[in-house]
């Protein structure tokens, strides 16, 4: 499976937002960003430049393809699916990459960052209505249950982020039991829900040319 392995820190000081993709780590004093919120590199600290437009509606995807740890020619799949469904292309790409069984299992708690849910799926740890699931692009509907597999339970690290899942919050789609490790998709998410910054429609003006 291909995935971007470059630095997480770098990324959110790129974009000039914290993406919160190492987990704990952002919501410590540690959090790189927290301490250099300025881009990577040698110029990073240069006086900003005026961007073109297609700069900014650039930005704006790479800045999506890496909360949700695509690559190009997924993320293009994801926008073509969206383009065809009824309704407004930028919304739908949105509720479709939330959709996502990754994405899912760190929105329940289950996992600190979508990197480390995406490791959780991928090691099997994860049922979708009683069923081993291993893809993490896999697309989840109303109804399903999601649950921790009995002998992972015991996995530490599921643990700990099943006691700081306060911390984040739980979206009003989602219904999760910590003590069964059982969560169910009550209804498809909304874009109000989504409270990162992301203006979808410089990505479907960049895509659509």
């Amino acid at each position: 499976m291909a995935r971007d392995t470059g630095a997480s820190c770098r990324r959110c000081r790129r974009e000039g937002l914290k993406l919160f993709l190492k987990g704990d780590r952002c919501y410590s004093d540690k959090c790189s960003f927290e301490r250099r919120a300025y881009a990577p590199g040698q110029h990073g600290q240069a006086r900003f430049k005026k961007q073109s437009d297609y700069a900014i509606q650039l930005r704006e995807k790479q800045k999506v393809k890496t909360m949700y740890g695509m690559l190009e020619a997924q993320f293009q799949q994801y926008f073509q699916k969206a383009d065809r469904q009824r309704g407004v292309t930028g919304e739908n790409l949105l509720i479709m990459l939330e959709r996502r069984l990754d994405n899912a299992i760190f929105r329940m708690g289950f996992a600190s960052s979508r990197n480390q849910a995406r490791q959780f799926v991928r090691h099997k740890h994860v049922l979708v209505n009683g069923r081993k699931v291993n893809i993490p692009s896999f697309l989840v509907s109303v109804g399903d249950e999601i649950t921790i597999k009995e002998k992972s339970r015991a996995n530490a690290q599921i643990n700990d982020n099943l006691e700081a899942v306060e911390r984040r919050g739980i979206p009003s789609w989602i219904e999760l039991d910590k003590n069964s490790y059982r969560a169910t998709i009550k209804t498809l998410p909304n874009r109000e829900e989504l409270t990162m910054p992301i203006q979808e429609q410089l990505i479907v003006e960049l895509c659509s040319k």
